[in-house]
C-alpha cells in the first residue's frame, strides 16, 4: 500500500461508512467523479492518484471493496477478470 493513500482511503470509508446510497446518483452526490464499469463502481481517489473499486449493493446498503490501485495499475485492465 501507497503511504499517500492512507488519508484519502480513510475518508473515503468514513463518507462511505455513513451513505444511505440507493443509487449511482446518489454516490454522486458524494464522489462525483463515480462510474460504473460492469458491476462494479470506480472511485477516484487521491486527485485521481488511486482508483478503489468496489461492488455496491443498493439493497442491503454495503459497499464491498474489490480493489485499491494506482492509476497505473488500474489502466493495465487486469482488475477487469
Amino acid at each position: 500500500m501507497h503511504a499517500a493513500a492512507l488519508a484519502p482511503l480513510l475518508n473515503w470509508y468514513r463518507i462511505t461508512r455513513r451513505a444511505n446510497w440507493d443509487s449511482l446518483a446518489d454516490v454522486r452526490r458524494d464522489f462525483a467523479h463515480a462510474d460504473v464499469v460492469g458491476r462494479r463502481t470506480v472511485f477516484n481517489v487521491h486527485g485521481n492518484d488511486y482508483r478503489l473499486i468496489a461492488r455496491v449493493n443498493y439493497k442491503t446498503k454495503r459497499v464491498f471493496i474489490l480493489h485499491v490501485l494506482t492509476h497505473a495499475e488500474y489502466d493495465k485492465g487486469d482488475w477487469k477478470r
